[in-house]
């Protein structure tokens, strides 16, 4: 497994428009790069909907954002749709039976690709980003459910069939403990499972177990489409060099005092925050800590499953927006 410091870092900075900084400020590698995204833009809500436009079907972030969650977004809006609920026409159910792929989808994509490359700009393609389809929700509770590692891997396999030789890397999840923490453990992201004491507005949900359930099958899935990509794709040298990894949030906590129970909690937030995500990909299993509070509520990872999720990655994307100050309760 060879690891390449590659679509390393996506920062969210605010940047003062200056003569005190030029291109050469950068190492020559450096990669510069802008992203479209859908409907994840919880704050301002200038997104994109279309969900009934050219046969494509509602995500989790469209029910989200039609049922309040997101109060400006508009019921039909056309614009930058993500793959993975546009590829997919409307059908009631997306299990294999009903793999049948939006031809509309492709070429949208096909188009934006080409014309990406035609000026000279390198597309980089996000699989999922908080919004499987509603759908999937509808029929066995999206992440909840084992059923959707198989069904994202077949997603997966289409895009890299449709788009990959001109695609050099594939993100598979952007901030997969984000989904975990907002969609099902204080649910205030799609698809808003949650419960008391720590959700207090949803009408379905665990926060208590939910969370460690969802994280195994993010990384399960996350692990099936790296094995994929690279034994079907990857290795066709005349085709398809690319790279393939995932995106983490990373709120880089330090201890508010310099006391032991301060620091021993920064430890114990990483491992929560990070560990659950990163442990299993570098060393192909939980944290101690999140292992210790959470017993049996933690699925463990077979000898198999640790095998694949271990080193499944080429590349890791680091999400940064703040550092926070961490206190014991």
């Amino acid at each position: 497994m060879w690891l390449r410091l590659y679509c390393l870092l996506n920062l969210a900075v605010l940047v003062f428009c200056t003569d005190k900084y030029s291109r050469e400020d950068f190492p020559p590698g450096f990669i510069f790069g802008i992203n479209s995204l859908p409907l994840q833009n919880y704050w301002t809500c200038k997104a994109e909907g279309a969900a009934n436009e050219d046969g494509r079907s509602p995500s989790v972030w469209d029910t989200f954002a039609h049922e309040g969650g997101c109060p400006t977004h508009g019921q039909n809006r056309v614009g930058c749709i993500q793959i993975f609920y546009l590829m997919v026409k409307t059908y009631p159910k997306w299990k294999r039976k009903y793999q049948i792929i939006n031809p509309k989808g492709l070429l949208y994509y096909n188009i934006l690709i080409n014309e990406l490359i035609s000026h000279g700009i390198q597309a980089h393609v996000m699989l999922f980003h908080f919004d499987h389809p509603q759908a999937l929700e509808d029929e066995y509770g999206g992440w909840v459910s084992r059923k959707i590692v198989k069904d994202f891997a077949y997603y997966a396999d289409v895009c890299f069939r449709e788009f990959g030789d001109r695609v050099a890397c594939w993100t598979t999840l952007n901030g997969p403990n984000v989904d975990v923490l907002g969609g099902y453990d204080t649910g205030h992201l799609p698809p808003e499972r949650c419960s008391p004491p720590f959700g207090l507005n949803c009408t379905k949900g665990n926060s208590s177990s939910e969370p460690y359930l969802v994280a195994h099958h993010l990384l399960l899935a996350h692990a099936s489409t790296v094995r994929l990509y690279r034994e079907n794709y990857q290795v066709m040298q005349d085709k398809q060099l690319g790279f393939i990894g995932l995106n983490f949030f990373v709120s880089w906590p330090i201890p508010l005092t310099n006391s032991t129970e301060d620091t021993i909690a920064t430890r114990r937030a990483l491992d929560f925050l990070i560990g659950l995500i990163l442990n299993p990909l570098v060393f192909g299993d939980n944290p101690y800590a999140v292992k210790n509070n959470a017993g049996l509520r933690l699925p463990a990872f077979s000898d198999y499953e640790s095998k694949q999720v271990k080193g499944a990655f080429d590349f890791l994307g680091l999400n940064h927006y703040s550092t926070d100050y961490v206190t014991d309760n």
